[in-house]
């Protein structure tokens, strides 16, 4: 059931059809993981696809040209209150998961009126499942959204810093001095994470691609994001200073993804004590020009890591409507 009712299912479910032969599908541009225009993440959000293939869906996600586009239906999931369809440029194709989109259309939702404020909690049905994000209100105007993340998995390693600070154009002290693993985590999807001493050397990395796909092959690992960090301390009080680099992608300028991974490496390896694991901040982005905050808070036992969120706001930039010829497809 939709959070707004039977108006909400009218304009979340139905496209503007055009006269004629002509479809109009309203969009919103927004940037995440930032209260600033011009800087986090792009994000176009759809919020009345009706009517738009899979194909359509993800040639407008090119057309967009950002990293990646959502397109939200009713909900059909029981418990869920919209269905979120995640289509990324850089694997060119639909995703099950992804935390800036995540974050992005519950504030394009918010805004058109589609969640109503005070809310505290929505379930958008995304490719993994029923995911919940947690509201927080100033007034009437949505400020800030937590995302749950699956459990983290700590996958294997690379042990030989040498070879990674190769694939990164960094030098092996660069590594070595942290004392801590090069290490694949996933929350649902898998990143390495490569902990370096300072921000200098977080600013000189460049990924060699060919090379980094052979330590990860001969790992057993999968190719996926590089996601270098450092814990050194700066101005803007981030827990971590960190860029993220991918096969499909040169720069993320930030990384919902990574960052649940990020928060659990950390305590995992008790660089950061549990007390302490539920207010951490990635500062990703800056070297690109597109300065970015990722929260994340994780929840520990002395069983284990319980919990994983990541959290941040967004900020509209730009609404529009994208005009395609008309077709054989329903209203």
């Amino acid at each position: 059931m939709s959070t707004g009712g039977p108006a909400a299912d009218r304009r979340i479910g139905g496209s503007l059809g055009g006269q004629g032969s002509v479809r109009r599908y309203p969009y919103a541009h927004l940037d995440v993981f930032t209260e600033q225009p011009l800087t986090g993440n792009q994000l176009a959000v759809f919020l009345e696809p009706a009517g738009l293939t899979a194909e359509e869906m993800l040639a407008l996600t090119r057309e967009m040209g950002f990293s990646e586009t959502t397109f939200v239906f009713p909900a059909e999931t029981p418990g869920a209150d919209f269905r979120v369809r995640i289509f990324a440029l850089n694997v060119n194709r639909e995703i099950e998961v992804a935390g800036h989109p995540t974050i992005g259309t519950v504030f394009a939702l918010a805004r058109r009126g589609l969640i109503e404020p005070g809310r505290r909690r929505v379930i958008l049905a995304l490719g993994i499942g029923p995911t919940p994000v947690d509201l927080e209100w100033e007034g009437n105007r949505l400020k800030f959204a937590w995302m749950a993340q699956r459990a983290p998995e700590f996958g294997g390693t690379l042990t030989d810093p040498a070879a990674v600070a190769g694939a990164l154009g960094i030098e092996a002290d660069d590594i070595r001095q942290t004392r801590l693993p090069v290490q694949q985590v996933s929350c649902g999807a898998p990143f390495l994470l490569v902990p370096v001493a300072t921000r200098a050397a977080v600013d000189r990395a460049m990924l060699d691609r060919g090379a980094m796909a052979r330590l990860l092959e001969v790992g057993g690992l999968v190719r996926r994001g590089v996601f270098v960090f450092s814990l050194e301390a700066g101005d803007d009080g981030a827990t971590a200073y960190s860029r993220m680099f991918g096969f499909g992608v040169v720069e993320d300028p930030a990384t919902g993804n990574a960052s649940g991974p990020l928060g659990a490496y950390l305590v995992q390896h008790e660089v950061v004590p549990p007390e302490r694991a539920g207010h951490l901040v990635s500062r990703q982005g800056v070297k690109m020009g597109r300065p970015s905050e990722v929260h994340i808070a994780v929840t520990a036992s002395p069983a284990g890591i319980t919990g994983v969120r990541i959290g941040g706001s967004a900020v509209l930039v730009a609404e529009g409507t994208l005009t395609l010829p008309g077709g054989h497809h329903d209203r």
